[in-house]
């Protein structure tokens, strides 16, 4: 049921088909490219596992077994609320830098089988199948990654206009057993660490593009299944001192090749239908309850971000400059605000059936503002660093040389701390927003919830603009001219709305 990070980690000897730098992994646990990740990975399941924390990170099943709370469906707001304290205990392991851990795609399966009714109204086969699945990963402890997106190629055609039939994953075939997948998707962020991977198209598709409206769950193993990793920035790091973030939290990200993958029918949840492809999404909580984890997880990174930013003043001596505590305390409200949204979110939720789901609108007006922030959050942080986060050590090698450490003692002086803990320092912050890995975490919390006009759409059409007009006709309802000014008639002109 509970899950050992050791348990994880011989999972990931499956025989799974990785490619990295121009060559197959034999065992992605012991490679240089993945093996500290998948350590780190590892210690979440510890966490959960752990007897200490059995209240915090479990809960109890009816039948008395308890389960890791990633998996738990909440009925009531205060069943939300425990299980967001167990998701943060995640996320503060690793300082919110792993975005794609076991509780993400976790919450989307749990949201999936939350809005177990919209299936059956889709197809009561596919409706088992989802239902199902829940239940296994839950009492497997099964860590999840996802890829979503077509590849990119010519992006003003739809999947089916595409110069190549099979360049976005499609049914290629389909028989007693199930459907034959061919193509990629993208982007399976995490795919090396899980065990398996939920495949579909969060993109609306266009008539035509049924093949491709697909949506379904495979192990890592299965036949045909291919992993194309990005470079690995855990194997380009020197040392954990030199890269702490990098060198131990890289969880990757990968395009996924089907060659010709037979999915068991059991394992498929929705099958060439484009109006169940969305439907998924946002008629059920899954989009919600993934989200919502995010922006949790998310949280807790901007808390980091901001102790950075605090301890940077510390070290250099400017915390008591007026502009320095000016820039600081503006990264404190915002970063406040952020944890107010998730904590508004939880009580403005509503009840969907049995389920009680965070306020939607709070959470994509959430999404909208975070994707500006964060950026802007990684460049305060690069403005109160300055030029110190450059201007440190090659690597931990220089500290064994004698003759350098002694010009490092000289040259890296602190009122706060000693050269070794100052350099110590400024290579996590560099880490954060400097380096190639800090670089990829800018891009990815701007873009891993879709492009901006996505997250804004979704604000757009959940707000209340019922509520909001309707103030504005009641203050029109309120007056009109005065009952002896004169009066002239009007020609009535029929004008568009915009």
């Amino acid at each position: 049921m509970l899950k050992t990070g050791r348990a994880h980690t011989e999972s990931l000897r499956d025989g799974r088909t990785v490619f990295i730098d121009g060559r197959r992994v034999d065992d992605v646990t012991c490679d240089p490219a993945f093996a500290n990740a998948v350590n780190s990975i590892a210690s979440l399941y510890d966490l959960v596992n752990s007897a200490e924390h059995v209240d915090r990170m479990t809960y109890a099943l009816d039948d008395g077994r308890r389960a890791n709370r990633i998996w738990q469906l909440p009925h009531t707001y205060n069943d939300l609320v425990e299980r967001r304290h167990a998701l943060e205990a995640l996320s503060e392991m690793t300082g919110g830098f792993i975005g794609r851990g076991p509780d993400h795609v976790g919450s989307c399966i749990a949201g999936l089988h939350m809005g177990r009714d919209v299936f059956e109204a889709y197809d009561r086969k596919r409706a088992t199948a989802v239902s199902d699945y829940y239940t296994f990963a839950r009492d497997n402890d099964i860590y999840l990654t996802y890829a979503l997106i077509n590849p990119q190629a010519d992006r003003s055609k739809s999947a089916s206009e595409q110069s190549t039939e099979f360049l976005a994953a499609g049914v290629v075939d389909r028989d007693a057993r199930g459907i034959t997948i061919r193509g990629a998707k993208m982007l399976a962020t995490g795919a090396v660490f899980a065990n398996e991977i939920f495949v579909t198209c969060i993109q609306p598709l266009r008539p035509g593009d049924e093949k491709y409206a697909v949506s379904f769950v495979v192990p890592m193993n299965t036949p045909g299944l291919k992993v194309l990793s990005r470079k690995s920035y855990e194997e380009s790091a020197a040392s954990v001192f030199d890269s702490p973030l990098a060198a131990r939290f890289d969880e990757n990200d990968a395009v996924i090749y089907f060659d010709d993958v037979l999915v068991p029918w059991e394992r498929v949840f929705v099958d060439s239908n484009l109006e169940m492809c969305q439907k998924q999404f946002h008629a059920t909580p899954a989009h919600v309850y993934q989200n919502y984890q995010s922006m949790i997880r998310l949280t807790v990174k901007l808390r980091f971000l901001l102790g950075l930013a605090r301890r940077a003043a510390e070290t250099n001596g400017i915390l008591g400059l007026p502009p320095v505590r000016e820039m600081l305390g503006q990264l404190a409200a915002e970063t406040a605000m952020v944890d107010a949204l998730v904590v508004a979110m939880e009580a403005k939720g509503m009840m969907q059936g049995a389920y009680y789901i965070p306020d939607r609108h709070t959470l994509y007006a959430a999404q909208v503002l975070t994707q500006q922030l964060y950026p802007k959050v990684a460049h305060t942080l690069r403005e109160i660093t300055g030029g110190g986060m450059i201007a440190q050590p090659s690597s931990y090698l220089d500290f064994g040389n004698p003759e350098i450490a002694e010009y490092i003692d000289a040259t890296q002086q602190s009122p706060v701390s000693d050269a070794h803990d100052k350099v110590k320092f400024y290579k996590l912050a560099w880490d954060a927003v400097g380096s190639e890995f800090g670089s990829r975490h800018t891009q990815y919390e701007m873009f891993y919830a879709g492009a901006m006009f996505v997250t804004k759409a979704h604000s757009f059409r959940t707000y209340d603009w019922e509520r909001a007009t309707g103030l504005v006709d009641s203050m029109l309802g309120s007056y009109d001219l005065p009952a002896d000014a004169p009066t002239v008639a009007l020609k009535a002109v029929a004008v568009n709305a915009r």
